[in-house]
């Protein structure tokens, strides 16, 4: 994410011209807007004409700039964009002034947004720009038989492709060497700035050697790990044993994997560790929180009044901060956004035991 500039905007509100650098930073910002925000950007409409010199054929589409009243945003993940749709209250065409339309942001656009900004939205940004110098990281996972790539992302781990060749005996069983030079032939294709191989057993130390014979443009980029299993089980053992912080330095999804872990050994223990809304709340209050855990999705349906807590998350954060407190904001893309979850969505790691 770049910043392009901060200022005061209308009626006391904040703006900030950011542009979003990768998809990453489209999902951080689906986080930060709310409806009732004002963002502005460059779009293409279609205009209905119809006049005596032109037949109405439906409409043209025109370049406009606007600015919306955010009603809706919604990260679409597939298509690399964000959606903000809303009513537009500025543009460049005073006769559209009043109608709904809808901003795709993709990356490398600017826009403008106006808002209150709550802390921990701007400390998003600010982690999300901050993320722009981190190296991008591929996890391979294999074993025999099979082999499967994932993608470290901001928001979550993308499985990017697997591969099948049955090895060993059998009448359908292929040589080991074919499955490797497929997933290296992949490996090779991806603009990475490092290559986590890991798995089970003494093949991915097989799978090295064979890169260092057949793919040597990998070797530089490889480091090996030893996991129990290949998939997306192998991808969570290398997070927890923080081999991505040794590639790409306080990523946030290896973050989330080590404090979910500390949160879940803590409440086994029946040590220092609240969780549910209530719990969190009376933490928060009495200043015993250390550290905070919301899942991001629950947090943005309480801000925009689509939850079911009886207390005011905000003010939850704002009692935490205020007594020095860390935020962190878990994604429900990922397992320990989904463990949190099963906690209620919000939970703390707290400094000393409530009862």
């Amino acid at each position: 994410m770049r910043i392009a500039s901060r200022g005061r905007g209308e009626e006391g509100r904040d703006r900030m011209t950011l542009v979003p650098e990768t998809v990453d930073d489209l999902w951080h910002l689906s986080y930060v807007l709310e409806p009732g925000d004002f963002v502005s950007g460059d779009t293409t409409r279609r205009i209905q004409r119809d006049d005596d010199q032109m037949r109405d054929t439906g409409g043209q589409r025109e370049h406009l700039s606007v600015t919306i009243e955010v009603e809706s945003v919604e990260f679409a993940r597939f298509a690399n964009r964000l959606r903000v749709g809303g009513v537009i209250t500025g543009c460049s065409r005073e006769d559209q002034l009043g109608h709904h339309h809808t901003l795709n942001v993709e990356t490398h656009e600017e826009l403008t947004v106006e808002k209150h900004f709550k802390a921990d939205q701007v400390d998003r940004i600010k982690a999300a720009e901050a993320a722009a110098d981190n190296p991008s990281v591929a996890i391979a996972t294999i074993e025999e038989g099979e082999a499967y790539i994932h993608l470290v992302k901001e928001y979550g781990i993308d499985e990017y492709a697997s591969f099948t060749k049955p090895t060993g005996k059998g009448e359908y069983s292929r040589p080991r060497d074919e499955l490797f030079d497929e997933l290296g032939d992949a490996l090779g294709h991806l603009d990475v700035d490092a290559i986590i191989l890991a798995g089970p057993g003494f093949t991915k130390q097989d799978a090295r050697d064979y890169f260092s014979e057949n793919h040597r443009a990998l070797d530089e980029l490889l480091t090996v790990v030893d996991t129990s299993s290949a998939g997306g089980r192998g991808v969570h053992e290398v997070l927890k044993r923080g081999a991505v912080e040794e590639v790409q330095d306080e990523t946030r999804i290896a973050r989330e994997a080590e404090t979910i872990d500390e949160l879940m050994n803590r409440i086994a223990d029946g040590a220092k560790a609240a969780y549910g809304i209530d719990q969190v709340a009376e933490a928060a209050e009495f200043g015993a929180v250390e550290e905070l855990l919301v899942l991001d999705e629950r947090l943005r349906d309480e801000r925009q009044g689509d939850g079911d807590w009886g207390i005011d998350v905000n003010d939850v954060i704002e009692s935490v901060e205020q007594k020095g407190g860390d935020i962190t904001v878990f994604s429900a893309a990922f397992q320990p956004g989904t463990q949190l979850k099963n906690l209620g969505g919000i939970a703390a790691l707290l400094r000393y035991r409530l009862q």
